[in-house]
């Protein structure tokens, strides 16, 4: 039978009554709250587009015609156009597979990608001074801990805001992370310098295990836009005037690979489920990469040897 003849037997859906198949679908597959609220974000403006029509007539002309919709009127860049596509291209995958609409390839077009913004290290000097615990506000104070954890971790924000004091192992040097967006456990190194920070921190604010470690003022779990309004003030008092949260795990990133750190264990740390995500860092900071370079490279190394034993 054909898949046209198949088609046939199907009832024939709406393209808004598929895409609420979908989303039924990706909660039963347990997909994150923001994974589902990007959906909605992404595809919405493609139900849209498609102004109220049957699924099984969407072709690739439809993509098509989107995709250029996006770009022409609503002057969306490349990375986002790219962004868009690969949500719908999910949702028109899941009724592929349903047999709601032939089956056709959709390819995401290529997109120069921004530059990832970070910290400078003269950045990283001004936001990581201690502040005067006599005389700062705590306020002042939880987020200069904040600061120190997040470019000591490389976490995402989300990441970060689900730890709990329980999570911290001083002991063993560990820290468990719950709540990850690849929606696996993770357990990353917590370094010694980060360990007493935290640690005087903890007796300040007190707490028990089961309290988020960074917590809203009555003590449940903080939202995403109080800790980025909160970076944003404490890095514009201090002189900065990169405010991204986000730029902290770049920052991480960077200074890890400066640092000499191995790729496979910065995968592993940030979280990343492909090693082509974490190579993009190598690509990006590749120029900063040539610092040092002969003092690492076995090539120059041995020829120094040579030198020396000739000596």
């Amino acid at each position: 039978m054909s898949q046209q003849i198949q088609m046939n037997h199907q009832k024939v859906l709406k393209v808004a009554d598929a895409y609420d198949l979908f989303i039924r679908k990706c909660r039963v597959k347990n997909l994150s709250d923001a994974t589902i609220q990007s959906y909605n974000t992404k595809i919405k403006p493609f139900i849209d587009y498609c102004n109220g029509g049957n699924i099984v007539s969407v072709t690739i002309d439809t993509v098509d015609g989107f995709t250029d919709m996006l770009k022409t009127e609503h002057h969306v860049n490349d990375v986002s156009v790219v962004s868009y596509l690969r949500s719908v291209r999910a949702f028109l995958y899941y009724c592929m597979e349903c047999n709601y609409m032939a089956t056709f390839k959709i390819h995401l077009p290529k997109a120069q990608k921004a530059i990832k913004e970070i910290y400078s290290d003269e950045d990283l000097e001004k936001l990581l001074v201690k502040p005067n615990t006599n005389t700062c506000s705590f306020t002042e104070y939880k987020t200069w801990v904040f600061e120190n954890y997040m470019i000591a971790t490389g976490n995402r924000l989300s990441t970060a805001l689900n730890v709990h004091i329980k999570d911290l192992n001083f002991n063993d040097g560990l820290i468990t992370l719950r709540k990850t967006k690849n929606r696996k456990q993770q357990i990353i190194p917590l370094s010694a310098s980060l360990a007493e920070i935290l640690q005087e921190y903890l007796v300040v604010r007190g707490g028990d295990p089961d309290d988020f470690l960074f917590c809203n003022n009555y003590g449940g779990q903080a939202s995403n836009r109080t800790w980025q309004t909160l970076v944003y003030r404490y890095n514009i008092k201090r002189g900065v005037n990169v405010t991204s949260i986000h730029a902290f795990r770049h920052s991480f990133s960077r200074l890890w690979l400066l640092n000499h750190g191995d790729i496979m264990r910065l995968k592993t740390i940030l979280g990343h489920s492909n090693i082509a995500v974490t190579n993009e860092y190598l690509q990006m900071f590749g120029q900063d990469l040539q610092m040092d370079f002969e003092k690492f490279n076995p090539l120059d190394n041995m020829k120094k040897k040579e030198s020396q034993i000739r000596m």
